[in-house]
């Protein structure tokens, strides 16, 4: 969260959130100033994200049923994006990250961690990975590898090339 300037106050998107892990934590370090939105095109998970958040006490946490191409997040809304061992699955990549552009902050980071595969294993290369999202109109900003000792993961930050 460092790495992405999630702070207090921030607003953060959590693209494919699944069961919500990182949505929950984001949502500690934001505060109650800041908001998280938890975008998934699954319902079951966000119903899920939403009674866990209720339980915790996270009323900034907002679920949102995404689409395949088009994360559904309200204008301006992000100052930070996340989207965690989900890049590999989405069906449209580059019109997703297209479609992301109108929900970013000026100033906004989005990071991308997944692992090194052929794309049919649960993973893809992170140079189609670059490519893809510079083709969105992105430039790569950082890069590292520290995810997980096997060296398999990685963890890109863009922002919006201007």
């Amino acid at each position: 969260m460092d790495l992405l300037k999630i702070k207090e106050g921030s607003g953060v998107a959590d693209i494919g959130a699944g069961s919500g892990w990182f949505t929950v934590r984001a949502a500690r370090r934001v505060g109650s100033t800041g908001a998280v939105y938890a975008v998934d095109i699954n319902r079951d998970y966000l119903n899920y994200i939403e009674e866990r958040a209720q339980k915790e006490g996270l009323p900034q946490v907002r679920a949102i049923l995404g689409k395949e191409d088009d994360p559904l997040l309200p204008a301006r809304s992000a100052d930070a994006v996340l989207i965690l061992k989900t890049y590999h699955e989405i069906a449209e990549p580059v019109r997703l990250m297209r479609n992301l552009r109108a929900a970013l902050r000026e100033g906004a980071t989005v990071g991308i961690i997944d692992r090194n595969g052929r794309g049919d294993d649960h993973g893809l290369d992170q140079s189609v990975v670059v490519k893809e999202v510079e083709r969105a109109g992105y430039r790569l900003v950082e890069s590292y590898d520290f995810v997980k000792p096997d060296g398999m993961d990685y963890f890109l930050i863009f922002s919006v090339s201007r």
